[in-house]
C-alpha cells in the first residue's frame, strides 16, 4: 500500500495555491484542523518537510517544490478519470471518429479540432487522413463524420463544403521556365508529371507520370525538380511566397478545383450535440 494519498497531495497543492491552511479549508469544505492533520501526516510519512511558514503564508520547501511538481500530473490525470466517468454515467459521447481527405487545409483542420477540444475536452477525436480513392475499408470504417471528395458514401449523404484549388507549379529553376509562355501539352510532355495517388482530375495523355502516395512526398518531388505537377495551393503557399515554387503559365488548365463534401453517418439520427457542433465548425467560414 502507498504511504500517501492523492487527497493529501491535493490539499498540499490547494494550500500552496491559496497561501494558507484556512483558505484551503474553506475552499475544500473541511475544517482547518483536518487540513493541518492531513498535511502533517503527509510530511511524517515521507520523512521530508514540504511546507515552511513565510510571514502569513505557507510556502513549499525545495523538496516540496520538487515532489509536488512530480505529483501534479497524477492529480490532473486522476481528475480527468473522474470527469470521464461522469460523462460515461451521463451518456455523453466520449469518442468521435473523423475521416478527412488529406487535401483539406491543415491549418483550418487543426483550428477546428482545437475549438472542438476546448468545448468538449472529454470527447476524444480519432482522426484518419485518407486520399480520395483510399480503400473503402479505411474510408467506410464506422466514421461518424467524413470530409471527402465524393459526394455520397455508402455510410451517409454529403453536402458540398468547399473547393480545393490545385495549381500547376514547378521549381523556379526547372527548364520549363526557360520555354516561351504559354506552355502547351507538347511542351510539357518531355517532363515527368508528379501526381498525388489518384487525386488528379484527369489522366495525362502521353508523357511520363510519377505517382506519390502522399501530398508531402509529391510536394518534395516538385521541390527537388523531379517534375512538375498540380499541387494544393494552400499547402504550398509558403513555397510560392518565397519564390521557390512558381506557377506555370499554361495555355489552359493552370488551375483545377476539387470539391470536398461533408458526410455524416446515416446511423447518427438524431445527431448528438458533439456531432452537431463539429459539423457547425466545419461549415464556418475560415
Amino acid at each position: 500500500m502507498h504511504k500517501t494519498t492523492l487527497e493529501q497531495w491535493s490539499l498540499l497543492e490547494k494550500v500552496v495555491e491559496l497561501g494558507s491552511f484556512a483558505k484551503a479549508a474553506e475552499e475544500t469544505h473541511r475544517s482547518q484542523s483536518s487540513v493541518s492533520y492531513n498535511l502533517s501526516l503527509l510530511q511524517e510519512r515521507l520523512g521530508v518537510p514540504l511546507l515552511v511558514p513565510e510571514g502569513r503564508r505557507a510556502v513549499l520547501t525545495p523538496a516540496g517544490e520538487l515532489l509536488l511538481s512530480q505529483v501534479k500530473p497524477l492529480l490532473k490525470a486522476f481528475s480527468y478519470v473522474e470527469t470521464r466517468a461522469a460523462t460515461l454515467r451521463n451518456g455523453t459521447r466520449t469518442r468521435l471518429d473523423l475521416v478527412v481527405d488529406s487535401i483539406f487545409p491543415r491549418r483550418r483542420l487543426f483550428a477546428i479540432l482545437r475549438q472542438f477540444q476546448h468545448m468538449y475536452p472529454q470527447t476524444q477525436v480519432r482522426l484518419t487522413e485518407v486520399l480520395e480513392n483510399a480503400s473503402s475499408e479505411i474510408v467506410n470504417a464506422e466514421a461518424d463524420v467524413m470530409v471527402l471528395t465524393r459526394r455520397q458514401d455508402i455510410t451517409g449523404l454529403g453536402e458540398w463544403l468547399m473547393n480545393i484549388d490545385f495549381v500547376a507549379v514547378a521549381h523556379r529553376d526547372h527548364p520549363l521556365f526557360a520555354l516561351p509562355a504559354p506552355l502547351n501539352d507538347e511542351m510539357l510532355r518531355p517532363w515527368p508529371l508528379i501526381q498525388i495517388a489518384d487525386n488528379q482530375q484527369a489522366a495525362r495523355t502521353g508523357g511520363e507520370s510519377w505517382t506519390f502516395s502522399t501530398i508531402d512526398a509529391a510536394i518534395e518531388a516538385v521541390m527537388y525538380q523531379v517534375g512538375y505537377g498540380w499541387l494544393p495551393e494552400e499547402r504550398i503557399q509558403p513555397q510560392l511566397e518565397q519564390g521557390v515554387l512558381k506557377t506555370l503559365a499554361l495555355s489552359h488548365g493552370a488551375r483545377r478545383a476539387t470539391p470536398l463534401h461533408l458526410i455524416v453517418k446515416r446511423a447518427l439520427t438524431p445527431l448528438d450535440e458533439q456531432v452537431e457542433t463539429l459539423l457547425h465548425l466545419f461549415r464556418q467560414e475560415p
